[in-house]
């Protein structure tokens, strides 16, 4: 009636029963498989409003619908990474993430936390964080402070609002009182394979038909009388649905496993779907924004909120996405650090956010890569190698002007050149940034060079970085001169570009990074390095990219990044 009252206003009372159609369906979808019936009632309601004048049916829209009459604003573009939302206004976007506490956020997590972080970033909005812990069952206690954690790194520290589920049981039990009052849900204490075959069957259970007194009365013996899986409360839906999964599903169940933050104290716990609507109404949630497989979920706690009289969310979903080859599960990974395979979830070998984090990834890789990926239903296989190659190419372009130079030389070899001269070398720190200064090398006639430059071509001219040319004949190695463009004009005979270290204890230091597979390089650094922070990352040039871990004395010990 509303749309037909609508539409007649729009169109100065001629109604067009296939536009009303239309609008009908999008609101809900589930009628598409009764057209004929809801146009025979479309063909009903245009038949009460014939005659009636322009005023009285827009005062009978305002009466049945008055939001219908509001003029829409128009909306204003909203500048940022992503496509804009549908609906959304700008200060009043609320979004939520809604892990649950079996470990930290692991990269897959990133995405969608990224991905919501960012829209309530271009919307001056809410970025709300739901620990959804209402299954006592496969919950790490240390995860609840984990993903906190997480969550404000991802959102760069713009989380609005860290909400636990097992805190609101209180507020679940009030609302499913409120449905069991309201005739809208029944205690159901089938057995589980009978109720399954009657469902299946489209035929309802014989307790749905009980009077709400025997509701209220078995909705009270779940908290004493009844044990783990003899009574559950579902809500009453079409039972004849076409999708068996919509068919009276479970609101409310029996679950008498210790949990970590209630103990043995409650046993009746909301399902999924009843927790998230409620959560989701009493949050003030906009938009809700998560993986395809969510789409049935979401159909289910629409219908929640309808018998409550809510508006439900704009619901956008991304397809799957398949991380080939990286170990996401937590479980296991759990099981793995407990036997030490793992030396905890920060090792550098995991995909999890603490073991990238202390790795020197930004939060701004992950909202790149988010936005590379984008909203779309498509399923996508991400291996690991493009995984990488991606998150790093990102990574890479956030960390490069960040990140000053130094030398750093693995399994170090000394050579002696002859007739070098004994200079210091001034470097910048970085090239194109020349006021943050400069560190020096002294360089002499002996320095160390990689194992990997030691077996230099004969015949050729070899330069070190900012010091001086040389040749080499088997291992001996002569000095050419100190110009640049020497060498680089040197044609033919033009050799390597060879990072070196003066031989000299007090100008180097020890270094050691761990690299990503766990396995440790060993080698020489230059004494610059002392004045870097723990926690910085800096370029070992001809290299790769590493954070500084811990400086113990004249040791310095970073974890690799990437190259």
């Amino acid at each position: 009636m509303k749309f037909v009252l609508k539409n007649a206003l729009d169109y100065k009372g001629s109604v067009n029963p296939k536009a009303v159609l239309g609008q009908v369906l999008r609101e809900n979808s589930d009628l598409k498989s009764k057209v004929p019936k809801v146009l025979e009632e479309i063909g009903v309601a245009i038949e009460k409003i014939k005659g009636l004048s322009y005023d009285h049916i827009k005062l009978k829209l305002k009466s049945l619908a008055p939001e219908m009459l509001e003029e829409k604003k128009e909306e204003k573009k909203v500048e940022g990474p992503l496509k804009a939302l549908p609906n959304a206004v700008k200060g009043k976007v609320v979004v939520r993430i809604a892990p649950s506490p079996s470990g930290p956020l692991h990269v897959g997590h990133a995405y969608g936390a990224a991905l919501n972080a960012t829209y309530a970033k271009m919307y001056d909005g809410k970025f709300i964080l739901r620990i959804e812990d209402t299954n006592p069952e496969n919950i790490y206690d240390k995860a609840y402070e984990l993903i906190e954690e997480d969550a404000r790194w991802i959102s760069c520290g713009k989380l609005s609002q860290v909400v636990v589920q097992s805190s609101r049981l209180g507020v679940y039990y009030d609302y499913a009182q409120k449905l069991i009052s309201m005739g809208k849900t029944y205690v159901c204490t089938c057995n589980a394979d009978l109720f399954r075959e009657l469902k299946n069957d489209g035929k309802a259970c014989p307790c749905r038909e009980l009077d709400v007194k025997e509701m209220q009365v078995r909705y009270d013996k779940m908290f004493g009388e009844y044990a783990q899986g003899e009574a559950v409360m579902r809500l009453k839906t079409d039972i004849t649905h076409k999708n068996p999964a919509m068919r009276d599903f479970p609101v409310m169940r029996i679950n008498s496993n210790i949990h970590p933050k209630t103990g043995k104290d409650k046993k009746v716990w909301p399902l999924m779907v009843f927790s998230v609507a409620i959560d989701d109404h009493d949050l003030g949630v906009s938009h809700v924004l998560n993986g395809k497989d969510h789409a049935d979920n979401a159909k289910k706690e629409a219908m929640i909120m309808k018998c409550f009289g809510w508006s439900a969310p704009e619901y956008k979903h991304w397809g799957r996405i398949n991380f080939e080859g990286l170990p996401l599960s937590s479980s296991k990974t759990r099981i793995a650090i407990e036997q030490n395979e793992f030396s905890g979830w920060d090792d550098i070998r995991l995909p999890f956010l603490p073991a990238l984090k202390r790795r020197g990834y930004q939060q701004e890789a992950f909202v790149k890569f988010a936005s590379k990926i984008g909203l779309s239903l498509t399923d996508k296989k991400v291996s690991q190698e493009e995984f990488w190659k991606m998150i790093n190419a990102f990574n890479r372009e956030i960390v490069e002007p960040k990140s000053n130079r130094y030398f750093f030389v693995k399994d170090p070899k000394e050579i002696k050149i002859e007739n070098a001269p004994t200079k210091k070398v001034e470097m910048l720190l970085h090239d194109d940034f020349k006021e943050r200064g400069s560190r020096s090398l002294i360089g002499s006639s002996k320095v160390y060079i990689s194992s990997k430059d030691y077996e230099l071509e004969e015949g050729r001219v070899h330069r070190l970085i900012d010091f001086c040319n040389f040749s080499s004949a088997g291992k001996d190695y002569k000095f050419e001169n100190e110009d640049y463009m020497s060498f680089k004009e040197s044609g033919e005979r033009r050799g390597r570009i060879i990072h070196w270290l003066p031989c000299i204890d007090d100008e180097v230091v020890d270094v050691e990074v761990l690299m990503n597979d766990g396995c440790v390089v060993k080698g020489l650094g230059e004494k610059s390095l002392l004045k870097v922070k723990v926690g910085e990352i800096v370029q070992f040039e001809r290299e790769f990219f590493a954070k500084v871990d811990k400086i113990d004395g004249r040791k310095v010990s970073l974890w690799y990044l990437h190259k």
